[in-house]
C-alpha cells in the first residue's frame, strides 16, 4: 500500500517536472549583434597593414633552411611520438 502511494506520488512528481522542463527548453537561440571593424577597438588601416605580406613567402630569408626545418620537425613529431607511445606503453605493461 505504501509501495504504491509513493509510485503515484513519484508519477505526479515526474509529470510536473515535465512541464517545467518542457517550458524552460522552448527558449530560442540567440546570439549578441556582429561589430563593425571600423570602429575604435577592431583593427584599423593603419594598425594591419602588415597583413597583405604576411604570407608571401618567396620574400622569406633563408626559405631552404626554415622549410627544410620546419619539414624535419614534423616528420620527427609525426614520427616519435608514436614510437614515444609504444615504447611508453609497453613499460608500463611489463611492470603491472
Amino acid at each position: 500500500m505504501a509501495l504504491n502511494a509513493g509510485v503515484r506520488s513519484g508519477l505526479k512528481f515526474l509529470a510536473s517536472s515535465e512541464s517545467v522542463l518542457s517550458r524552460s527548453a522552448i527558449r530560442g537561440v540567440h546570439s549578441t549583434g556582429t561589430k563593425s571593424m571600423s570602429g575604435g577597438h577592431g583593427h584599423d588601416e593603419p594598425f594591419y597593414l602588415h597583413a597583405k605580406h604576411m604570407y608571401n613567402l618567396d620574400m622569406m630569408k633563408n626559405q631552404a633552411l626554415k622549410v627544410s626545418l620546419g619539414v624535419f620537425t614534423a616528420f620527427s613529431i609525426g614520427v616519435g611520438v608514436p614510437i614515444y607511445a609504444v615504447i611508453f606503453q609497453q613499460k608500463k605493461t611489463a611492470s603491472a
